[in-house]
């Protein structure tokens, strides 16, 4: 993100929190608890959640006109679980579950009579989310960014730019899902290598903090490349990844887009802002009488490829015209 568009972002939010609390809502209105991780000025969160006013607003919801908005911040489990219980405390109408699976789960763990909207989730049905993504059954919907073949698909695009690459090395946050989404996350990319003749090496992150180690072990080990795997611990801390990348000087795949805008080599994933607007509009049809149980869990219907030129060109990586003309984004 651009500092200008960081700069307009941080003021529209301080703008809108003032006017929130200038307009005491009258009482009566539905009150909306929304879940994010990291911090209030992180721009990535900033982003995401214009994009969910924006989905609401298509539908009619503004703030302090139609309805109320409670947001709570965490960094870490403990303040997560504390910021649902604020959150049930008040008896909101709707959780947005904006950082996705982890927050949709404690939240499911503090309320089964709330209406949950989880944005950017995992594996709802792996997970345990929701008993199928047609018909969710209980009180869980949103959205999820996984797609099948994606991880395989991510490993393929890598090795266009970088086919001299042989060992490849896999950055995840372990336990961030359930035992079998991580398991089929990788699964899938260690199928692909074994059928290319690519050797893996795993890297475990729980947080900013193991950042440092899991790459200085990338780089003993001899890593040619990177792919990051989701998780909205990294996905809040993009920009250090990217940081970290181009010290070590490693071609990385990440699955977000706005890592390649801050110089990151290239992205293979969904619109995260997009499913928090899409997010939006869900919570707009409960609002309206919807039930989560009938409100299918939505998929992405496309996949964006995004490839930054200029970092390509400084780790001396020529980028194949025909990728360049499928890219959805290309950053010169």
């Amino acid at each position: 993100m651009k500092r200008r568009e960081f700069i307009t972002l941080l003021c529209g939010a301080a703008a809108w929190s003032s006017i929130a609390n200038a307009q005491q809502p009258q009482a009566g209105l539905p009150l909306i608890g929304v879940l994010l991780p990291g911090k209030p000025s992180s721009p990535i969160w900033l982003s995401n959640l214009k994009a969910l006013r924006e989905g609401l607003e298509e539908e009619g919801y503004t703030e302090g006109r139609n309805i109320k908005t409670e947001y709570r911040y965490y960094e870490n489990l403990e303040e997560l679980k504390k910021a649902v219980a604020e959150l049930v405390a008040l008896n909101v109408n709707i959780i947005v579950a904006a950082g996705g699976t982890p927050a949709v789960i404690a939240a499911m763990h503090a309320t089964k009579n709330i209406a949950i909207v989880g944005g950017n989730m995992a594996d709802p049905v792996s997970d345990g989310l929701v008993a199928s993504l047609a018909r969710p059954g209980g009180n869980v919907t949103g959205n999820t960014f996984l797609g099948p073949e994606l991880q395989a698909k991510r490993l393929q695009l890598l090795r266009e730019i970088a086919p001299q690459a042989t060992r490849i090395a896999v950055l995840q946050h372990p336990g961030v899902y359930s035992k079998a989404t991580m398991q089929n996350m990788l699964a899938h990319i260690e199928e692909a290598a074994r059928a290319t003749g690519l050797t893996l090496q795993i890297a475990d992150a729980s947080s900013p903090n193991d950042f440092d180690s899991a790459f200085e072990s990338i780089v003993a080990a001899r890593a040619d490349a990177l792919i990051v795997l989701p998780s909205p611990m990294l996905y809040t801390n993009y920009r250090h990844l990217v940081d970290l990348a181009a010290r070590h000087r490693l071609p990385t795949m990440y699955v977000w887009r706005e890592a390649v805008e801050v110089g990151g080599l290239m992205s293979y994933g969904a619109d995260i802002p997009d499913l928090s607007r899409r997010a939006g509009k869900y919570v707009a049809k409960i609002l309206r009488g919807a039930k989560p149980s009938d409100l299918p869990v939505e998929q992405p219907v496309k996949f964006d490829l995004a490839i930054n030129l200029k970092t390509a060109k400084a780790l001396g990586l020529q980028i194949p015209d025909q990728l360049i003309a499928v890219a959805d984004d290309v950053i010169e």
